[in-house]
């Protein structure tokens, strides 16, 4: 499922320590990773060559200081808008998962200072892994997936899986929020265990070789999943991120998850761990 990975440089040291991470997983190991450095439109020559030798130098850095298979990384280095240029080159290539920092920026905030990872997370179709610079990378050992009855949430049960795949380590959280019961109902391990929607997804867990545990409770989605994250101390999300927008409207603002409103974009903003939005086209 994994096969090409698009790696969006932006020079933060964050995210190289999440690529190191991502790389003691055999799937990542075994996928095609590309490089990408942008180099911002400049007003002059001598701009543009000071800033493409900075690009250079990020790549070069990037290739010395992560163990990775030299025959299966290559490198990109263009100019031009870098958001624009991360959508640009994702499509190019096909990739299964882009990877690259947020400075988590609020509602209006990430419009105004221009956001790169807001604007891919607007405009891109494929699944993202957003890594937060104010947040403390951890080696995986607990992944969470939030589970409901969409095919999105379905999808990146079935994205952390194939993520975690030939990697022992790891252990899995489901989680069920629902809104429809009180923030502070306690269940018992089995009525959990046995809720409609965990049930099936921790079937298929365990048959993967996997230890899996189940949370259910209600309240706010976002709040409760942003919660259980800090409580659980859990290292990766996985969360469905659906592509609401109709095929005419591509290429037009959604303005629920640019003014912040949606599920995925509260936690993208608040959760205090890399956060990967499955979606997948169509």
């Amino acid at each position: 499922m994994l096969k090409k990975i698009l790696y969006a440089d932006s020079g933060t040291s964050h995210t190289q320590e999440m690529l190191k991470v991502l790389l003691e997983l055999p799937a990542i190991k075994q996928a095609n990773l590309t490089i990408l450095h942008a180099v911002p439109p400049q007003v002059s020559a001598e701009g543009v060559a000071a800033k493409w030798e900075e690009g250079s130098k990020s790549i070069s850095s990037i290739l010395k200081e992560i163990p990775i298979d030299p025959s299966k990384v290559s490198t990109i280095l263009r100019q031009g808008d870098p958001k624009e240029i991360v959508c640009e080159v994702a499509d190019e290539l096909n990739v299964d998962l882009i990877i690259m920092g947020s400075r988590a920026l609020k509602r209006l905030e990430a419009i105004l200072e221009n956001s790169v990872s807001q604007y891919v997370f607007q405009l891109s179709t494929r699944p993202m892994l957003l890594v937060k610079e104010d947040i403390y990378i951890k080696r995986i050992k607990r992944v969470m997936v939030a589970l409901d009855k969409s095919p999105a949430a379905q999808y990146a049960l079935d994205l952390a899986l194939s993520l975690l795949r030939g990697y022992a380590d790891a252990e899995i959280f489901l989680v069920r929020v629902n809104p429809d019961l009180k923030a502070d109902l306690v269940l018992s391990k089995a009525e959990m265990e046995n809720n409609p929607i965990l049930a099936p997804a921790l079937a298929k867990v365990k048959q993967m070789g996997f230890t899996g545990r189940c949370l259910v409770t209600g309240g706010r989605p976002g709040e409760q999943i942003c919660k259980l994250i800090e409580e659980s101390q859990i290292d990766l999300l996985l969360l469905g991120s659906p592509d609401r927008r109709p095929s005419i409207a591509k290429t037009l603002p959604d303005l629920d998850r640019l003014l912040g409103t949606s599920l995925s974009d509260y936690i993208r903003v608040n959760a205090t761990c890399p956060v990967l939005l499955a979606r997948q086209e169509g």
